[in-house]
């Protein structure tokens, strides 16, 4: 389950996605399989070889793509989350998310 995302950014990641573009969209989120999970970022793209590229990039196989929807994307958390976040400059979302490591 989501929370702490405006409908507007959840549009835009959906776009950019559809698109083709690599997005990126974090927000808090429960799972009861992953407790002490707060946030995660999904890095989505419509174009499966491009979003399998940059898994690559990243060591992530291409068997972690979620496509049970029409929105392809990889589920990031916890320290790779941080890391990949870091790496790809997107400290805004560590901040606004609160994602400490």
């Amino acid at each position: 389950m989501a929370f702490g995302i405006k409908r507007d950014e959840l549009i835009t990641w959906k776009d950019k996605v559809r698109k083709g573009e690599i997005a990126f969209l974090t927000h808090y989120w429960y799972d009861e399989r992953f407790p002490t999970m707060k946030t995660v970022t999904k890095v989505g793209c419509a174009n499966r070889e491009k979003l399998i590229h940059w898994g690559e990039k990243y060591d992530i196989p291409a068997k972690y793509i979620d496509n049970r929807s029409e929105y392809p994307h990889f589920d990031l958390f916890g320290e790779r989350q941080l890391e990949i976040l870091r790496k790809e400059n997107m400290i805004d979302q560590l901040h606004r998310f609160k994602v400490k490591g």
